[in-house]
């Protein structure tokens, strides 16, 4: 465990039987474990006050920037319990290095590797209980582990904060759907726009996730479980969920998403399925691709397979995209061979049930 995190041992933790029953049929994001990372920042003394304490609510003054400015950041990351009992997360150097640059985005100071990975491990020292053990391999059981940044300096003028807190939080979590892997149907948002070119989109942000509510409300209106962003400038290229990146499976092999802007977020599961690909035959593309491309491959069968991925839900077929005007299915039913494949490849390694030959796993506990 990291030396530099001093502990405070929480004198009312959660009774075991209580926190047995609540792994057996944890949800997502409903529970939360008895303690918190928390790492302070001050303009004058840099980053201080390693802490793991006790969880429970935070006290902010009313005029904390972060109330008034949405100056704020968070990751996403889960730690997998393998079958001797040991405790490892995957990548965690992808979120460290992502949320630095959100951090300079939103004007936030950036925080070390060190300390980002020395937060995870410090935390799950003290709560290592919380990791549920898968019950087989099918059981995506996992511990949800939740880093953010907040300014908590109290002053109304428009500038960076000169206070801020970083804090970890983590939640007992079992699959993201809770009906299983089957394929969701997406809206195509017409009203809104997630990202425009120079602004947020890259980052991982609270303002990106708000601006996509009203959207999500909609696609559920419609009975979507998604919903879908146009490019802000053109509004015709596919760009990405409200919380997840697309992907789309060509029948000559090829596996395309979209390529990187200012408007898309850099997603880690994103990464890590472009590089399985090709241990599975197939030729990754990043590139623009547009509504029009996906209507057209969808008709003729050029798609054969959509699917959508981030950490949360893994990867998800995507079995239609509806519109105010039409529903664009695949010509073929799709079948998400593809996405299952890719799908049981990344749980297998992430749960160490094959070789992590990418050197990808770290070992928290």
């Amino acid at each position: 465990m990291p030396t530099n995190f001093e502990i405070l041992p929480s004198n009312q933790p959660i009774a075991d039987e209580i926190r047995d029953n609540i792994l057996k049929n944890p949800g997502f994001g409903k529970h939360f474990t008895d303690h918190m990372a928390h790492v302070r920042w001050t303009v004058d003394a840099d980053w201080h006050g390693h802490q793991v304490r006790p969880y429970g609510p935070l006290t902010l003054d009313p005029a904390a920037s972060v109330l008034h400015y949405g100056q704020e950041i968070f990751e996403g990351i889960k730690a997998y319990r393998h079958a001797d009992g040991s405790i490892w997360t995957f990548r965690p150097e992808k979120n460290a290095e992502r949320f630095r640059r959100s951090a300079r985005r939103l004007a936030l100071p950036e925080l070390s590797d060190e300390d980002f990975i020395g937060s995870l491990k410090a935390l799950l020292a003290q709560d290592q209980a919380w990791v549920p053990t898968p019950a087989s391999a099918s059981d995506e059981c996992s511990l949800y582990l939740r880093p953010f940044m907040i300014a908590s300096e109290a002053f109304l003028g428009v500038r960076p904060a000169h206070e801020v807190d970083y804090y970890v939080i983590a939640s007992p979590a079992a699959a993201y759907f809770k009906g299983g892997i089957a394929p969701v149907s997406i809206w195509l948002s017409s009203n809104y726009k997630r990202a425009a070119p120079g602004g947020t989109g890259f980052a991982k942000c609270g303002g990106n996730y708000a601006a996509s509510l009203a959207a999500q409300k909609e696609a559920e209106a419609h009975q979507c479980g998604q919903v879908a962003f146009l490019d802000a400038a053109e509004n015709k290229w596919v760009e990405e969920l409200g919380g997840m990146n697309l992907f789309f499976v060509f029948k000559d092999g090829r596996l395309v998403t979209p390529r990187l802007t200012d408007t898309i977020l850099e997603g880690v599961t994103r990464n890590s399925v472009l590089t399985l690909a090709k241990d599975e035959g197939l030729t990754p593309e990043e590139r623009a691709i547009s509504i029009d491309e996906w209507r057209e491959g969808a008709a003729s069968g050029e798609i054969t397979e959509v699917f959508a991925c981030g950490t949360a839900a893994v990867i998800t077929p995507v079995g239609e995209l509806v519109t105010e005007n039409e529903r664009i299915k695949l010509a073929a039913g799709g079948n998400n061979e593809i996405a299952m494949r890719i799908r049981t490849k990344l749980l297998d390694l992430q749960y160490g049930r094959s070789e992590d030959k990418y050197g990808w796993l770290t070992q928290l506990v």
